[in-house]
């Protein structure tokens, strides 16, 4: 009889259970605890980037305004180029890092769109690789990322503070 392989992933159950936070916005309480949170990759005047903690791939991050607002018509115009700027990070760090084939960069504006928070717009921005769908996610609603968050986030994070630190903070 074949070795029955498990995949362990007990820090996704809130997410799969459709559980939700009763405390308020997720992105929002990151940013309170910004110095603390292991997974925020880079803090700016007027955005944030961090990790998504339900990953589709490795190195799945979100480029997020540091104001609650809900739609593009929200965002004033510095905040919506520091989303630019930082999503422009987010690629430039996501090839340096993880070398991928593509990249998917987009937003989900409601819950028919798919938001998983509505009310608090964000960029995902997600690597992608030739090849990177496989069986699991067809037939067993399962993600099987061979790196741990903290690892990503240790990875990604020097890169981030030093495009961060880039004098003209307009060009990686």
């Amino acid at each position: 009889m074949p070795t029955v392989e498990r995949l362990w992933s007990p820090w996704r159950l809130p997410y799969v259970s459709g559980a939700s936070d009763p405390h308020g916005c997720i992105f929002c309480e990151a940013l309170g605890r910004a110095d603390a949170d292991p997974l925020l990759l880079l803090r700016g005047r007027l955005a944030f980037v961090i990790l998504n903690l339900y990953p589709y791939n490795n190195g799945h991050l979100m480029v997020v305004p540091n104001r609650h607002v809900a739609s593009l018509g929200d965002v004033q115009v510095d905040e919506l180029t520091e989303l630019g700027v930082f999503t422009r990070y987010a690629e430039a760090a996501l090839n340096e890092v993880y070398r991928p084939q593509g990249l998917n960069v987009g937003m989900n504006l409601g819950r028919p769109a798919g938001a998983g928070v509505a009310d608090h717009l964000h960029v995902h921005v997600v690597p992608r690789w030739n090849g990177d769908t496989n069986f699991m996610s067809v037939v067993g609603s399962v993600r099987v990322l061979p790196e741990d968050l903290t690892a990503t986030a240790a990875r990604l994070k020097p890169v981030f503070e030093r495009l961060g630190r880039s004098p003209s903070r307009d060009a990686p």
